[in-house]
């Protein structure tokens, strides 16, 4: 039998010291209430950034194509996306999807009530999956009957209470154009992003309406927008599908596109890593305090295993040995703690967030294995390689005034 860990074992499940049984139970609540943390702010944060940027490539795709030109209007110029250009889109393996699309500013006018907005013309060849997820009421646009769908839209429903409107409801759009066009549609499909700068800009229409009114030819688009399969790979796909372009083409990342959300999401990423540490060094700070305690407590224990001719290394390993004893519980109470409080939220949404201020109406959670295995690996390792100090304290103690110590 190992000796120190029987001592270190004696130490930790019979002792009677009131005193010191305190301070163990507030450092394992310490230990516990750490990582519980820490598992929790992980998941919080990797679910929110995931939330919000599937919430801006859902709508808007992460790589568009438009024409290369001065243009920085909402409303892009035409193109015809080339054969060549089709195929290497086709045959690139980072490539989900893509499909057509074309802008173009227009103002709806109902009840009395103007609103400014972009309407987004779309084809047959749209993936409605994400769509879909976020319809609150009616149903998508049907392509399949070609004359129906000219005149049915999608708007979100922030624009709808703006504008006191509902599903199956009729409206006047006006077209900014010279002069200006209006249209009657009829809308199918409500649906809530959650994104104020997407709910607030933008209706889905068929593409059909913007050639028209602009007078296209029917190879004409005015844009190409493209899902990749891994968003981690953004930006070296995006630049590989730049480089394949023809010189009259150009391309920009969603990143590009809204550098204001995606930098808020990188610097959430830094708050991570601050509170990351404040939490190690709560935990850390008491089991040093707990340490300390309990060798000073067992200053008569220390001096009679040196009288008996144990030395400083062996009796540091045996505090040491408690130490991560009490460490392992604290990260096992954790653990649960923190996991649990992630499934409960999970399954029932019950921690509410303001939607128009953080883009979601729940704190989302998002658990990895590896996230939870490393922290988990760095609180005992941070915490024991710190314990080996205080525990250095064992060898100032003398076996003869420490067997006098009352």
């Amino acid at each position: 039998m190992n000796f120190e860990y029987f001592i270190a074992g004696r130490i930790a499940i019979k002792s009677e010291r009131t005193f010191s049984k305190l301070i163990v139970r507030i450092a394992i609540a310490g230990v516990m209430l750490s990582l519980a943390v820490m598992i929790l702010s992980i998941a919080i944060i990797k679910g929110f950034k995931t939330e919000i940027q599937d919430k801006v490539r859902g709508y808007l795709g992460d790589v568009q194509i438009t024409r290369y030109d001065l243009n920085n209007s909402f409303e892009h110029s035409p193109f015809v996306f080339d054969a060549e250009s089709d195929k290497k889109l086709k045959n690139n393996p980072n490539v989900a999807y893509y499909y057509p699309f074309a802008t173009k500013p227009a103002i709806l006018s109902a009840n009395n009530e103007i609103e400014g907005i972009n309407f987004k013309g779309i084809d047959k060849t749209y993936n409605w999956d994400y769509i879909k997820k976020h319809i609150i009421s009616g149903t998508i646009i049907d392509f399949r009957d070609s004359t129906a769908a000219m005149q049915e839209l999608l708007i979100s429903s922030y624009t709808a209470n703006r504008l006191k409107l509902k599903t199956g409801d009729d409206f006047i759009m006006y077209f900014v154009q010279d002069p200006p066009r209006k249209r009657k549609f009829k809308i199918v499909g409500i649906y809530d992003i959650g994104v104020e700068d997407i709910d607030k800009g933008f209706v889905l229409g068929n593409l059909n309406i913007v050639k028209r009114l602009n007078n296209w030819k029917p190879n004409e688009i005015g844009g190409v927008e493209i899902k990749i399969k891994d968003f981690k790979k953004l930006n070296t796909v995006a630049d590989d599908i730049f480089e394949n372009l023809p010189s009259t083409l150009r391309s920009y990342s969603i990143k590009e596109n809204f550098p204001n959300i995606f930098t808020w999401l990188g610097l959430l990423d830094v708050n991570t890593k601050v509170l990351l540490i404040l939490m190690l060094i709560v935990g850390v700070i008491n089991m040093v305090t707990a340490l300390l305690i309990m060798i000073l407590e067992r200053t008569n224990m220390i001096g009679m295993l040196k009288a008996f001719g144990a030395n400083n290394f062996s009796i540091m390993k045996i505090f040491l040995f408690n130490a991560a004893y009490l460490i392992g519980i604290g990260l096992i109470l954790g653990n649960i703690l923190g996991l649990g409080l992630g499934f409960i939220q999970q399954s029932t949404h019950i921690f509410k967030l303001d939607q128009g201020s953080y883009f979601l109406a729940y704190a989302p959670i998002e658990f990895h294995f590896m996230d939870v295995f490393l922290l988990n690996l760095v609180t005992v390792v941070v915490c024991l390689t710190v314990l080996i100090v205080p525990s250095l304290l064992i060898s100032k103690v003398s076996p003869l005034k420490a067997i006098r110590f009352k």
